[in-house]
């Protein structure tokens, strides 16, 4: 008997600007999502909110990205990171299957970058509820470390042995995150394995730079894609990487 899929995918999306901002692109995007038709999203730069451009595009959505994304598709959280006066943004996580609960951890290290990491646990259609974070990780390295190293504290607590999902944006051009993150939760990154480097994810035009990914536990890789070029490259600077997986592990 064949076993379903589940189909996940990671989406910086900019805000809902292409590259330069020169474009608001969020419906296109949700577009663009409902094509893909993911069973779980991990999107970084959501815009929860944003009075000026709500003043300055008249088809701004009138909800956060998140709920204007997801609607009548998926469920979703949202985790605040960064806040302003005129707004705020962060992560959120997108599912077709019960969001059983959501917590956004701090793990800002630098007071002008906020960070933090959402952790939402999913009811998958069979098995054990898996354990999903998006991430979207510091542009300094050692702050990435101190990042990477208070996830697996908090994820060694809260999750166990369960079925694990981690992705996003890592600005992890070097490769660091295999050995600071996924030796230590006995993790798989989707399109290398335990050998091998990343999918190189930016600028979505001609990707150069391997700052996205998806790692895995207790799940088996079966097929993978990079969405880059048009029209993705239209909607964000980033790539999006998108993976099915078995409920079964090898």
């Amino acid at each position: 008997m064949t076993q379903p899929l589940l189909h996940v995918a990671t989406y910086n999306i900019h805000k809902g600007f292409s590259q330069f901002n020169r474009r608001m692109m969020v419906h296109t995007l949700r577009e663009r999502l409902r094509e893909l038709n993911p069973d779980i999203l991990f999107l970084q730069e959501v815009q929860g909110l944003h009075l000026g451009h709500a003043e300055k595009h008249a088809d701004w959505p009138g909800r956060p990205q998140h709920e204007f994304l997801a609607e009548d598709i998926w469920e979703s959280a949202y985790g605040r990171n960064m806040v302003y006066d005129h707004g705020h943004h962060g992560n959120a996580i997108l599912s077709r299957f019960p969001i059983l609960h959501a917590h956004n951890q701090d793990v800002t290290h630098l007071r002008f970058e906020k960070r933090g990491l959402l952790h939402c646990r999913i009811a998958l259609p069979e098995g054990p509820a898996a354990h999903c974070v998006c991430v979207h990780l510091s542009l300094f390295g050692h702050s990435r470390r101190r990042q990477m190293h208070a996830l697996a504290d908090y994820l060694e607590q809260e999750a166990g042995d369960a079925p694990l999902i981690i992705a996003g944006d890592f600005n992890d051009w070097r490769n660091h995150a295999g050995d600071h993150l996924a030796a230590r939760l006995g993790l798989e990154e989707a399109f290398t394995g335990r050998q091998g480097l990343p999918v190189r994810s930016f600028p979505a035009a001609m990707p150069m730079f391997r700052l996205d990914r998806i790692y895995i536990r207790g799940l088996r890789v079966v097929d993978t894609a990079i969405h880059h070029g048009l029209p993705w490259s239209a909607i964000s600077d980033h790539a999006a990487l998108s993976a099915r997986l078995s409920h079964h592990a090898r």
